[in-house]
C-alpha cells in the first residue's frame, strides 16, 4: 500500500511528514489534482469543505495509475465567519476587506481530511475557533504589503506573520495550518498505513 498526498502545499507536506516521526519507512508521493472548488448553491460550509477534501483525494486517486494500491490523502481548509466562507483574497482590496471583518472577532477554521483507496473514502472534519485581536488599518496594510495573505484562506497564515493577530485558539493548531495531525494519523492507523 502506497501513501499519496493530493496537495502541493508545503505546509501539508511538512505536517504529513511529521506524522512519521522521522521514520525512513514512512514515505509518500505527491500529486496535484485539479478540481472545481465552486460551492454548490446553498451548500453549508461543513458540507463544502468535506466534499472538497473527498474530491481532492478521489481526483488524486485517479491520477495514481502507476502506483499499486494507492491510498490518497486529500485535505481542504476554509475560514468561516458568521456562516460565510472567507476564501483566498482576490486582490489587496479584498484582503483588506477580509482582515477588517476578522479584526477583534472569533471565526471558525474548518479543515477536512479524506483518505481514499479503490474501495472507500473516509472523511474527518475538524473545527477550530480562532480569535483575532483588534487590527488597525496600519496593521492590515503592513501585513498585506508582505503578500502573505494573498494565497491563504481567510487572508492569513497562523504559522507565519499572520500569527501575530491570533489572540487565542480553541482546537487544533495543525488543523488551522492545513492538516489536522491527530485525525490524519487516526485515518492512517485505521487504514494500516501506520
Amino acid at each position: 500500500m502506497s501513501l499519496v498526498l493530493a496537495s502541493t502545499s508545503p505546509r501539508r507536506k511538512e505536517l504529513l511528514g511529521n506524522i512519521g516521526f522521522g521514520r525512513s519507512d514512512f514515505q509518500f508521493e505527491i500529486v496535484a489534482p485539479d478540481i472545481d472548488e465552486t460551492p454548490y448553491i446553498d451548500e453549508q460550509p461543513r458540507d463544502y469543505v468535506q466534499r472538497l477534501a473527498a474530491q481532492k483525494a478521489q481526483a488524486g486517486l485517479a491520477i495514481c495509475t502507476q502506483i499499486a494500491e494507492p491510498s490518497v490523502l486529500g485535505s481542504d481548509t476554509i475560514v468561516v465567519l458568521e456562516n460565510h466562507i472567507l476564501g483566498k483574497p482576490a486582490d489587496e482590496a479584498d484582503a483588506k476587506r477580509i482582515l477588517t471583518a476578522l479584526s477583534g472577532k472569533t471565526h471558525t477554521v474548518m479543515t477536512a481530511v479524506a483518505l481514499a483507496n479503490r474501495d472507500h473514502t473516509e472523511v474527518r472534519l475538524v473545527e477550530t475557533q480562532v480569535r483575532f485581536c483588534a487590527l488597525t488599518d496600519t496593521d492590515i496594510d503592513a501585513y498585506i504589503a508582505t503578500k502573505e495573505p494573498m494565497d491563504k484562506a481567510g487572508g492569513y497564515g497562523i504559522q507565519g506573520l499572520g500569527g501575530c493577530f491570533v489572540k487565542a485558539i480553541d482546537g487544533s493548531y495543525s488543523s488551522v495550518v492545513g492538516l489536522p495531525l491527530v485525525e490524519t494519523r487516526e485515518l492512517l492507523v485505521a487504514a494500516g498505513i501506520l
